[in-house]
Formats: structure tokens, C-alpha cells, sequence
């Protein structure tokens, strides 16, 4: 049976791209509330399901280390892709080699395939968005919000990732009422029912994600209700055949080229989709780094943290007081407001709250000016004496 793969074996289960750990830290990333499919499988060690494939990550001061499984689908394509290159070398072995005995003809040329490797960089680059620079905008926010230069020193590397569109909607419809723990749960339970396994590693099995077509199935409703999915059964299966009936498989991800209201507004026509689920979606999977989500987790960061006012005598948040808290996050941290925004919510939750109490390490500008203060007191005293 095949094992989780862990740092220890050593580094030829693993490839790696550099990566410092301010840029991104697995931990915090990971475990905030974004996806839901990670889990920890020993320290430091991460493994999830992205992009059809099961992956573990991990990370030292300066790289991203990651190995991937095979899965059945994945050897599938290997399997075809070999036996393809094999019968096209063969075809040309014939042609320049008529005279060739019948027993070479049948044997199969040994050929050197591209392996994944950099379709696997590639992916996980995509979804991480290691094109963005995070020490540059952490910068940025910090010199404009105060609140925020505290908070980063110990939040660093918490990035936004760039999610499947479609996992990201169904995932994000059950977190109504929840928390991350339980939605966890139910996207596990989504996946072992209506996904396709993958491989199975200490007796864990990994499944991939629904299709539409299996989420807008007429029995999927009742079956979720049985798992405990509660009326966002009914959401699930009716914004699946809504999208398939009206739309088509590849309009979610049409989105991603569609303004960033505009796309809110499309996503708010489906059953169980409101103000804060869509912008999720557009934060976390259709490339709109300026969308806020607003539950009363955030609505309590601006009250508490920035004097935010407006809206106090509200017992809910309507969809003005949504789009109100958006445009001052939007003005204060810039075009990825978004992005700032995960950050001080990763930073609220209670699982984190423990990185506040540990001793930080004291900055280059704060040493240095100890430093200054220690040689004028060490002067100060010599002409004393």
C-alpha cells in the first residue's frame, strides 16, 4: 500500500521550486478557510486533492517541496501516452528499416517520455499565484494601514490560491452557517459519494471533486440530505442543473475573463448564492482580486479594528452595508483589497491565535536603533566616569 510521502525518505521522492516562506506560508494558506481539501499528514506536511491529482507539500525557509502520486487516471494518460510515442517510433523504425527482422519489428522501442514534471510546476505555480509578489503588496498595506503592519509581521505568506471555479462555488455554498471544521467534513463526505477516486495512501482514500453532471443528478439532493447537507443539498443540486440547463459546462470559467460585477451579479442567480458567496467564488477561483467577502466575521474586523460605523444599528448585513465595507477596504488597501482582506481573517481565527503570543523576531530597524540608544547611553556613562 502506498504511504504518504514525508520529508524524511529523503529528497528523490520530491521536486522542488523556490519559494521563501514570507511569499507563502502552507500553514496559514492552507487551513484559512479558502479550500478545503488539505490536511495535515505529518508536521509540516500537507496533502490534498488540485487539479485531478494528489499532492503533499511541504516547505524549508527558501523552497516549496512537492511530490505527486500517482492515480489512476494519471498512469491512465501516461500508459496512453507511451503506448502512442511506442507505435509512432515503431512506424518510423519500419520505414528506415525494412529489411528488419519480424521479432525487432514487434518489440517495443524504448522511448524516453517527457514526464510531468513541469506540468506539475506549472499547475501548482497557477494555483498558488507565485507570479504575484506578496512582500511588495504586504508593503503597500502596510504603509497605508497601520493596523495592518502589525498584524503582517506575524502573518506573512498568506496567499489567495486560484482555485477550480467549480469546486470553489459548491465548496463555498456549504460554508453557510458553518465553520471550516464542519464544511471540511462535508466536502470529504461530497467527494467519497459523488467523486472519483484517485489513489489511496495509509489506508486514506482520495477522491476528485464532482462533476456538474454528478452534482445535478434528480437524486442528489435527497442523498446529501441523508450525509447531513442539510437545505444546502437543495442548493448544490439545483445550481448545478441551472448551470448545465442554462449556461453549459464552461461557463464558470468564462467568468474569469467577465468585470468583476458583472460576474458577482451572473454568480447570484444561482439557488443559495448571495453577496458573500459570490465574492468569494471571485476572489478565491475567477481572478478578481478586488472582491471582499463580508460575513460578520469581517463586519466585526472593520467595526473593531478601523472605527467602521456605518451600519451599527443593523442586526444583518444587507447588501448595501456589503458593498459599503467593500468600497473602504477597497480604497484603503488598493486593487487587491481582496488579498489584504484574507490576510487580517486568517489572522481573526481562533486556530492562529497562539502565532500572536509567540516572540517575534525583533526587525533590522528596531535592532538598529537599540543599538544606537545602548553606544549613547555607553558614551554617556564613559564621560561620567
Amino acid at each position: 500500500m502506498a504511504k504518504h510521502a514525508v520529508w524524511s525518505s529523503g529528497t528523490k521522492l520530491w521536486r522542488s521550486l523556490a519559494c521563501a516562506k514570507s511569499e507563502l506560508r502552507l500553514d496559514l494558506t492552507l487551513a484559512c478557510g479558502q479550500s478545503f481539501r488539505w490536511r495535515e499528514t505529518a508536521e509540516g506536511h500537507w496533502t490534498g486533492v488540485m487539479g485531478g491529482r494528489v499532492w503533499t507539500l511541504t516547505q524549508t525557509d527558501d523552497t516549496l517541496w512537492y511530490h505527486v502520486y500517482n492515480t489512476q487516471d494519471r498512469q491512465g494518460v501516461r500508459c496512453d501516452r507511451k503506448r502512442k510515442a511506442n507505435a509512432s517510433l515503431q512506424t518510423e523504425h519500419k520505414k528506415r528499416f525494412k529489411g528488419a527482422l519480424k521479432k525487432e519489428e514487434d518489440e517495443p522501442v524504448p522511448v524516453t517520455l517527457e514526464n510531468d514534471t513541469d506540468e506539475d510546476e506549472e499547475m501548482l505555480r497557477d494555483y498558488f499565484q507565485l507570479d504575484v509578489r506578496m512582500g511588495d503588496l504586504y508593503k503597500e498595506w502596510g504603509a497605508a494601514d497601520p493596523h495592518f503592519k502589525r498584524i503582517a509581521d506575524i502573518f506573512t505568506g498568506v496567499r489567495m490560491l486560484r482555485q477550480d471555479p467549480t469546486e470553489c462555488l459548491f465548496s463555498i455554498i456549504c460554508t453557510s452557517n458553518n465553520n471550516i471544521s464542519r464544511t471540511e467534513g462535508m466536502i470529504e463526505s461530497l467527494c467519497q459519494t459523488l467523486g472519483i477516486r484517485l489513489c489511496q495512501l495509509d489506508e486514506k482514500s482520495y477522491y476528485n471533486f464532482p462533476t456538474l453532471s454528478a452534482l445535478a443528478g434528480d437524486s442528489v439532493e435527497a442523498c446529501l440530505r441523508d450525509l447531513s447537507f442539510g437545505y444546502r443539498a437543495r442548493f448544490l443540486q439545483q445550481s448545478a442543473k441551472q448551470i448545465l440547463d442554462t449556461h453549459g459546462l464552461g461557463w464558470l470559467d468564462g467568468l474569469r475573463s467577465v468585470p468583476y460585477l458583472k460576474a458577482c451579479d451572473a454568480l447570484r442567480t444561482l439557488p443559495g448564492v448571495g453577496a458573500k458567496v459570490a465574492e468569494c467564488v471571485c476572489l478565491m477561483s475567477l481572478d478578481k482580486a478586488e472582491a471582499v467577502p463580508v460575513d460578520t466575521h469581517v463586519w466585526q474586523i472593520a467595526k473593531r479594528d478601523y472605527n467602521y460605523a456605518s451600519g451599527n444599528k443593523q442586526k444583518s448585513i444587507t447588501d448595501k452595508l456589503h458593498r459599503d465595507i467593500g468600497d473602504f477596504f477597497r480604497k484603503l488597501w488598493g486593487p487587491y483589497a481582496g488579498w489584504a482582506q484574507s490576510v487580517l481573517f486568517c489572522a481573526d481565527l481562533k486556530k492562529f491565535q497562539k502565532l500572536k503570543e509567540m516572540p517575534q523576531p525583533k526587525k533590522e530597524e528596531n535592532c538598529e536603533e537599540e543599538m544606537r540608544v545602548a553606544c549613547k547611553k555607553t558614551k554617556i556613562k564613559k564621560e561620567k566616569n
